[in-house]
């Protein structure tokens, strides 16, 4: 299994972007089931505070995933993102 990669956002996703919110684009592979891609994105709210944003999915199976979170103090001053460990 390949592992999820980050890249550029699809068209129109721009639009909605807060200042107020740390933004990660995902894409999941094809061959990451959708109970699989479910469990993965649970954990991440569960334990990294993240929620599921948008979900696009493209006609060869993989899909392209909008996650977000309120920043906090700690991002702010020290300037770190905490990535999903996807």
């Amino acid at each position: 299994m390949t592992a999820p990669t980050r890249g550029r956002l699809p068209a129109g996703w721009e639009t909605d972007l807060s200042d107020d919110y740390e933004w990660i684009p995902l894409r999941l592979p094809p061959e990451l089931t959708r109970i699989n891609a479910s469990t993965r994105l649970s954990i991440e709210a569960e334990y990294r505070g993240w929620e599921l944003t948008r979900v696009r999915l493209y006609t060869d199976g993989s899909r392209r995933v909008l996650l977000r979170r309120k920043k906090s103090q700690l991002n702010k001053v020290a300037g770190s993102v905490d990535q999903p460990g996807l």
